[in-house]
């Protein structure tokens, strides 16, 4: 289902709801809430989810998680997005994530989640439900990425938090924010890993780094992007940035995205058929072996193996 509202098919007797949306450049949600857990995927652009805790961004190819009831702001930019929308109760069963956060999202989900937006709302085919069974599995494995910038309740600091995001810079002292705040540096320190749960210069890095992404995405080349947080040079900065997010800046250049885009087209397709090709090896492989095993000496056809095949073909 594409376009369309999350309350039209809020109660519908569905574990899982999957959605699809276009928004344009700049467009904000103010903030909300849902009933159901969500999972905002966003295919092409960039997203800033927000709740009181904090600021997550949300490159392309990834998602962000948000559990029931809480309450988050989205600003998008030229986003193309699939949600997931899914009842408590099946959260519980299977996600273990119980604050916002960002995830990565592997090929096999992202072809999940295209897939489930065309399901009908009341999906009931063997086939669909095992389609949505499937997600939810990949989706409990999917690793978590620092791209959060979490904020403090103190009004002081978290003036202090919101001016460094507008002007982000990895050589800030700790001693100007505690000079501000009149506290001696020591004190500062206690203060804001107390307040934020990060000390003050892994929360300075990860400001950095999550504000570089916008940047970086937009095509800004990394030399510059380096220079503008205040690294000495783009080798600096390229050894930080992958020590945070895993990847060095390079993976988000938009020409590499493209690139990747193709080649993954390519690979799914030579994908499905050898995929096809080790079912029906793997199924064959079982009759035999029953064969082998039974008394008789005849292979017989199990219901399962059969059905497994049919499933994945369909």
């Amino acid at each position: 289902m594409r376009n369309v509202k999350i309350d039209e098919f809020d109660r519908l007797d569905r574990d899982v709801v999957a959605l699809g949306n276009d928004y344009a450049q700049g467009f904000i949600l103010p903030p909300h809430q849902h009933r159901r857990a969500q999972l905002l995927y966003g295919a092409t652009g960039l997203m800033y989810v927000t709740t009181q805790d904090g600021e997550w961004v949300v490159p392309p190819q990834h998602a962000v998680w948000i559990p029931p009831e809480t309450v988050h702001a989205v600003r998008f930019a030229g986003v193309t997005t699939r949600s997931l929308y899914i009842e408590p109760d099946c959260v519980a069963a299977f996600i273990k994530h119980r604050r916002c956060e960002v995830i990565s999202v592997s090929p096999l989900l992202r072809q999940l989640l295209l897939e489930a937006v065309d399901l009908p709302p009341l999906y009931d085919s063997p086939r669909d439900r095992t389609l949505i069974q499937l997600m939810l599995l990949e989706l409990a494995a999917m690793p978590v990425r620092e791209f959060d910038i979490p904020l403090p309740q103190h009004p002081a600091l978290l003036a202090l938090c919101q001016a460094f995001l507008l002007n982000p810079s990895i050589h800030d002292p700790a001693a100007r924010w505690a000079r501000a705040l009149f506290m001696s540096p020591s004190t500062f320190r206690r203060h804001f890993l107390k307040q934020l749960g990060l000390s003050f210069s892994a929360w300075r890095q990860r400001a950095c780094v999550v504000s570089a992404l916008a940047w970086l995405i937009a095509g800004k080349p990394v030399n510059e992007v380096a220079l503008s947080l205040g690294y000495d040079n783009a080798s600096s900065f390229a050894t930080m940035f992958r020590r945070v997010t895993g990847q060095p800046p390079s993976f988000l250049s938009p020409s590499l995205r493209r690139r990747r885009r193709g080649l993954r087209q390519h690979v799914s397709e030579m994908n499905v058929a050898f995929m096809a090709l080790l079912c029906v090896y793997a199924v064959i492989r079982q009759i035999i072996r029953e064969g082998l095993a039974s008394s008789s000496g005849t292979p017989t056809f199990s219901g399962g193996y059969i059905q497994a095949v049919y499933l994945f073909c369909l």
